[in-house]
């Protein structure tokens, strides 16, 4: 009889079993993964666009020119019962204002926020939900070399200006396809093309 013993493996490993619910959290908080997210936005690292020139100030008699790039973004888990973060892309600005007869050139830099909460939704979708980007959401310090720079950039608006165009690029960027499809994760259609291998 213990000749029969000889080489069986002992009492099988006990499984560790999870709740429905710890199951899913997890599942979530690998799906949702900061590694993850902070993936999806790269493609954002080292953009760069311009704007103007448009007019501003009184009578718009100022042009406003622009080219802003864009840095490599950080996440910030937030503290909330959701899964959620805080995406900060570092930003930094080269601004010219063009008075005809004299031109003030400023250096800008700063971050622009933008909130995601993870969600679940029919049918068995895990959704990465994005707030429009705001220019309430856009930070920035501006650098000026001279008072009447410092003057100019108080009457022509040009820290409303950045934030306006920067936070409208930002949306435009985050409505493209290729962030779309990584915020948008549909679970059954994986499941169902795994099992058919």
């Amino acid at each position: 009889m213990s000749e029969l013993n000889e080489g069986q493996s002992g009492p099988a490993d006990v499984q560790s079993y999870l709740s429905y619910e710890e199951f899913g959290r997890r599942f979530l908080e690998y799906a949702a993964s900061p590694e993850r997210i902070a993936g999806a936005f790269e493609k954002l690292t080292g953009e760069a666009f311009e704007f103007g020139p448009i007019g501003v100030g009184p009578g718009r008699i100022a042009k406003l020119s622009a080219a802003v790039r864009l840095g490599q973004p950080r996440l910030n888990r937030e503290p909330q019962e959701y899964i959620s973060y805080d995406l900060v892309i570092p930003l930094d600005v080269d601004l010219l204002i063009d008075l005809a007869v004299d031109r003030y050139r400023f250096h800008v830099d700063g971050t622009i926020h933008l909130h995601l909460t993870v969600r679940t939704a029919e049918r068995l979708r895990v959704l990465i939900e994005i707030d429009e980007p705001q220019p309430s959401n856009v930070r920035i310090n501006v650098a000026s070399a001279t008072r009447r720079g410092e003057l100019l950039r108080i009457l022509a608006s040009v820290d409303h200006e950045i934030r306006r165009f920067v936070s409208r690029y930002i949306a435009a960027e985050i409505r493209k396809p290729n962030i779309q499809a990584a915020t948008d994760i549909d679970v059954a259609a994986r499941l169902d093309a795994a099992w058919r291998l």
